[in-house]
């Protein structure tokens, strides 16, 4: 009976709301070209938006090489979405969702580009309040973010 009781108090129901995330991430996030971009083959530039746990991806891609079809490719320019949840543990920003439309519905199977699960990882490092590099485990070049707009956490029901 002891062990029992002792099981249920420690056992607590998951919250209903949303987690605080990361203080310093919430808000929209911009990368921005810079001189490097132009003499690479293919980049991409990213834009985030964190909001509590919770984050929007808009990532654009440029290409000087086509490898689809040019209504999916737009002539070496080209948008994909993704959200989802995220977790920082000490230098590591790792992002979990899918792929969806820029609408935030979920993107259909099929077509242009990716679709289903997104997962990605970036080592972060703080600069200022508003400028963070981060760089994906699939590339070389850090990327740096600049604060567009800082907006407070306001958790929301699950």
């Amino acid at each position: 009976m002891c062990c029992w009781l002792l099981t249920l108090l420690s056992c607590s129901p998951n919250a209903n709301v949303q987690s605080p995330g990361v203080t310093f991430l919430q808000g929209e996030w911009q990368q921005r070209p810079e001189a490097v971009h132009s003499q690479l083959v293919n980049y991409t530039l990213y834009q985030f938006k964190f909001s509590c746990d919770s984050f929007f991806v808009a990532m654009q891609s440029f290409s000087k090489i086509n490898y689809g079809a040019d209504t999916c490719m737009n002539k070496g320019h080209w948008i994909e979405y993704a959200k989802g949840h995220y977790d920082q543990r000490n230098d590591t920003l790792h992002l979990r969702g899918f792929f969806c439309n820029a609408d935030y519905s979920l993107k259909d199977p099929g077509g242009c580009f990716r679709s289903g699960v997104y997962e990605d990882y970036f080592k972060t490092v703080k600069m200022s309040d508003s400028l963070v590099k981060i760089t994906s485990t699939g590339s070389i070049l850090p990327s740096n973010l600049h604060l567009v707009k800082r907006t407070p956490c306001v958790p929301k029901p699950l």
